[in-house]
């Protein structure tokens, strides 16, 4: 039932694969002159600015075998009970198979139906989208990054509770001509609720005789979106198998039809889908998730870099990070292994980053000369979709500048001799010499993409999905919970019921206490 479980259920530190994988990478050195390159769905990955060695490589595919990787592989894409801790499959792969299910099948063809009809009536020159999180960024990157393909109607998102949000959303709109979408697995989830109210008693207050057949719920609780008052053909399904920050490629995505286009949607399920291929079918050594996933694992684990930084050079980007940030962070944010017991080693980094080369001229300096430093994923384009040709190389000449600076770094003497060739002293050239040195050997992978089309959207996206699976198999855990948000959400729910007056339903520290005694005054006075 429980296909995930290793093969052998010692605890990571206990393994002598992993023991043996461990001594291998840091035996291992960059080979700078040496290529290697791994080819997927369109897209090419390079490793070469990663430690390697034959032992290493050798090394890592007897770990993942210890860690029944094969096994694990066929339970996710077969749709088992992976999620062992909520007891259910994590099957997002089957919501962009070229032939899904019926139920899958069906709710495609509910949205293609209901994004038609909207082109073909010329309905709504406006979407507000309201969810968070995984309800949230998917939507926001995708339509953001393929926005050159045709942009159809104006789509504005809110997200954070925050009353500005809302007001943000709704200003300068239209209510005759806008539809709200709310999209939220539960449809409990507290701020999408707040904020669907208030869109809700905006479009009344505007005068839509019946604001609700101007809302869309999308959800795997639609009993709760009907109970709402939100019409059933305006409701989407998706399932509980399917976790939010892996629901882009279900019914979620059909403000990303209404905004850009239906083919953009279909083009980034297709993407996905070529990754999924490549993923069930190629072997280790030629697997790109896999080869992503043990880079990870070594920086993370073995080589103790605590941070992996996203520089995607394409602006278009811009909404990469945080995303993969979610996916990342929320899947593989675990101290205990799928036993309960603890990990022993370092697991899921912290994800951040910006595009370059914006990021070039923020935090670049820390990856370069700063104590800690970091794994970085650099992500390019070969090909521009505009016409500026020459922008376009410079980019592409930074993306791969920088690489190769936290590589190979920069020549001390090399430094050193072109001050005193400028005429400095001999005392002045040794101490700046020292400032600009960059001591390099820090690690990166080059992702590039032919163009930066919904296919190669769609198969990035899921490139980075089965890195994590296979990140969460070597550690031990489960990637597709996230009880660390749960609980945080629980207590929240009480101190509102406390800041409203009602009776204290929990302990507090002293500093919270505080606090809530004096919101809850300031309440109280208005």
């Amino acid at each position: 039932m429980h296909p995930v479980q290793p093969a052998d259920h010692a605890s990571l530190p206990h393994l002598p694969e992993w023991k043996a994988y461990s001594e291998a990478v840091l035996e291992a050195s960059f080979c700078t002159d040496d290529l290697h390159l791994v080819h997927a769905a369109g897209l090419t990955i390079d490793l070469s600015a990663q430690v390697d060695s034959p032992a290493a490589r050798q090394a890592a595919e007897n770990l993942l075998n210890a860690r029944g990787f094969d096994s694990a592989r066929k339970a996710l894409l077969a749709g088992e009970h992976v999620n062992r801790t909520e007891d259910r499959a994590a099957w997002h792969t089957m919501l962009r198979a070229p032939e899904p299910i019926e139920a899958v099948a069906n709710e495609h063809r509910r949205v293609r139906e209901f994004v038609l009809d909207a082109d073909a009536q010329g309905k709504w020159k406006s979407i507000i989208h309201i969810g968070i999180g995984g309800s949230d960024w998917g939507v926001r990157l995708a339509t953001d990054a393929c926005g050159g393909y045709g942009s159809r109607r104006i789509l504005k998102f809110v997200a954070n509770i925050d009353g500005h949000a809302i007001e943000d959303a709704i200003l300068g709109m239209d209510p005759r001509e806008t539809l709200v979408v709310a999209t939220s697995k539960s449809f409990t989830t507290t701020e999408t609720l707040a904020n669907l109210r208030r869109a809700i008693q905006w479009l009344a207050d505007s005068g839509i005789e019946n604001p609700y057949e101007q809302v869309v719920a999308i959800t795997a609780k639609p009993a709760a979106a009907a109970q709402l008052g939100i019409p059933d053909s305006q409701i989407f399904k998706f399932w509980d198998w399917v976790g939010g920050r892996y629901s882009l490629w279900s019914a979620v995505g059909l403000p990303v039809a209404l905004a850009v286009g239906l083919d953009v949607v279909e083009g980034i399920r297709a993407g996905a889908a070529a990754m999924d291929a490549h993923f069930a079918q190629a072997d280790i050594a030629d697997n790109a998730p896999v080869q992503l996933a043990l880079a990870g694992v070594a920086n993370r684990s073995v080589l103790g870099y605590g941070s992996l930084s996203i520089a995607a050079y394409d602006a278009r980007l811009q909404y990469l990070a945080p995303y993969l940030q979610q996916l990342d962070m929320e899947s593989l944010g675990k101290s205990v292994d799928l036993a309960g017991q603890p990990v022993g080693v370092p697991t899921g980094p912290s994800v951040w980053g910006m595009p370059g080369t914006d990021g070039q001229h923020t935090f670049f300096q820390w990856l370069h000369q700063g104590t800690d430093g970091a794994a970085v994923d650099f992500i390019m384009c070969r090909e521009a979709d505009h016409q500026w040709v020459e922008e376009h190389a410079m980019l592409l000449a930074n993306c791969l500048a920088q690489r190769q600076t936290l590589l190979r770094g920069t020549s001390f003497e090399a430094d050193r001799a072109a001050l005193l060739a400028q005429g400095m002293p001999e005392d002045n050239a040794q101490w700046l010499a020292s400032h600009r040195h960059h001591r390099g050997g820090r690690p990166s992978t080059l992702i590039v993409l032919p163009r930066l089309t919904p296919h190669a959207m769609g198969a990035l996206l899921a490139l980075y999905e089965h890195k994590v699976f296979v990140q969460a198999l070597i550690w031990g855990i489960n990637p597709f919970d996230q009880w660390g948000v749960e609980a945080g959400k629980k207590m929240a729910s009480g101190i509102l019921q406390e800041l409203h007056g009602e009776a204290q339903t929990a302990s507090h520290d002293q500093s919270t206490r505080h606090w809530i005694s004096l919101l809850a005054g300031d309440r109280q006075g208005r």
